[in-house]
C-alpha cells in the first residue's frame, strides 16, 4: 500500500495552519510547525516530501529556514512552496534565490494553491520514479539475467578501475576462472532446464564464499571469472579449492527421486599489478591454468603465476 505523501505546513498563524490542514488534509498527510527552528527539526526527524513555508516569522524567517535546510545534506532536495502575504518584488526574487520553488502570495485562492501542491508532488513522483528506471537499467545492464552475477561487459569496467586501486595502493590482485565440467553432456541428457538449474546453483555457491569485495562475473555460458582484490596466489588458491569442493558435495534436483551431481574446474592467477596495464593478460594466464585442469581430468584447481 503506497503511503500519502507527507507535507510540512511552517507558519506563525493557528488560523492559517488550520485553513491549510482542511485544505490538504484529505489528499495528504500534514505535518505542522509554528516557527521555524520546529520545522528544522522535523525535518530532521520525518520524511517530509513538500514544505509550505511563511516568510515572516518570530525569531527565524522562511528565507533563513529555507537556507539552513538547502545547506543540510539530507533536507538539501525537499521542494519548498513559499507561502506569504509579501509581494514584492525583491522578496519574490529571494525567495527563489534561497532555493523555493514556487511562491504563492496570501490570501491565496484554495484550488490555486492545491492545484500547484498536486503538480509540485506529481513532478516529484515523476523525478523519483524516472531515477527508480535508471537504476534499474544501470542494474540490468550490469548483470546476467540468470544468476544475477555481474556480467562479462560489467567485468569489463569493473576490473580496470580494481586493477588502477591495487597499482596505486600497492596491493595484490587475483583472479580465479572456472567452469562447469562435461556441461554439454548435462545438457544433453537432462536437458536445458536442468543445465540453467545447474548454472544458477554454481552461482548461488559463488556468492555464497567469496567475500563481500570480491567481484563474482557469470563470463558465458558455463564459465565464471571471481576477481579477488587484496588477495595474494595462495589465499586465491585456497578460495578455489573451497570452491571445488563445495561443489562437488552439492546437487541438483533432476527429478522428484534424483539429485545430480556435478564439479567444476578452476584456473588461478596472479595480476602482475605494476607492469600489467589491463586484466586481459591475467585473465589468459587463468584461462591457461583452466584449461589445464581440464586436461589433467577435471575436478582440480591449477595455478599460473
Amino acid at each position: 500500500m503506497q503511503e500519502n505523501p507527507v507535507i510540512l505546513a511552517v507558519d506563525d498563524t493557528e488560523t492559517n495552519i488550520d485553513i491549510l490542514v482542511e485544505l490538504l488534509g484529505d489528499k495528504y498527510e500534514v505535518m505542522v510547525a509554528l516557527d521555524g527552528e520546529s520545522a528544522l527539526e522535523i525535518t530532521e526527524e520525518e520524511k517530509i516530501d513538500l514544505i509550505l513555508l511563511d516568510i515572516m516569522m518570530p525569531e527565524m524567517d522562511g528565507f533563513e529556514v529555507c537556507n539552513r535546510l538547502k545547506s543540510n545534506e539530507k533536507t538539501k532536495n525537499i521542494p519548498i512552496i513559499f507561502l506569504t502575504a509579501k509581494t514584492d518584488e525583491d522578496s519574490i526574487e529571494k525567495a527563489y534565490e534561497v532555493g523555493g520553488i514556487d511562491y504563492v502570495t496570501k490570501p491565496f485562492r484554495p484550488k490555486e494553491l492545491l492545484a500547484r501542491v498536486n503538480r509540485e508532488l506529481a513532478m516529484q513522483k515523476l523525478i523519483k520514479d524516472l531515477k527508480n528506471s535508471q537504476d534499474e537499467l544501470r542494474k540490468l545492464a550490469a548483470t546476467d539475467p540468470m544468476t544475477k552475477l555481474y556480467n562479462r561487459r560489467y567485468f569489463s569496467q569493473i576490473s580496470a578501475e580494481f586493477l588502477e586501486l591495487a597499482k596505486r595502493n600497492n596491493q595484490e590482485l587475483s583472479v580465479i576462472m572456472l567452469d562447469i565440467d562435461k556441461f554439454k553432456r548435462i545438457n544433453d541428457t537432462y536437458g536445458h532446464k536442468v543445465g540453467d538449474d545447474v548454472i544458477i546453483a554454481l552461482s548461488k555457491i559463488l556468492v555464497e564464499l567469496k567475500r563481500k569485495s570480491d567481484i563474482a562475473c557469470r563470463f558465458g555460458g558455463e564459465e565464471f571469472v571471481l576477481l579477488l582484490p587484496n588477495t595474494a596466489i595462495d589465499g586465491a588458491e585456497i578460495l578455489a579449492q573451497k570452491i571445488r569442493e563445495t561443489v562437488q558435495n552439492r546437487s541438483v534436483k533432476v527429478e522428484d527421486d534424483k539429485e545430480l551431481n556435478f564439479t567444476i574446474s578452476l584456473g588461478v592467477s596472479l595480476v602482475n599489478v605494476q607492469n600489467e596495464t589491463n586484466i586481459e593478460v591475467s585473465l589468459k594466464k587463468a584461462d591457461d591454468a583452466l584449461y589445464k585442469a581440464k586436461e589433467s581430468g577435471r575436478n582440480k584447481v591449477c595455478v599460473n603465476i
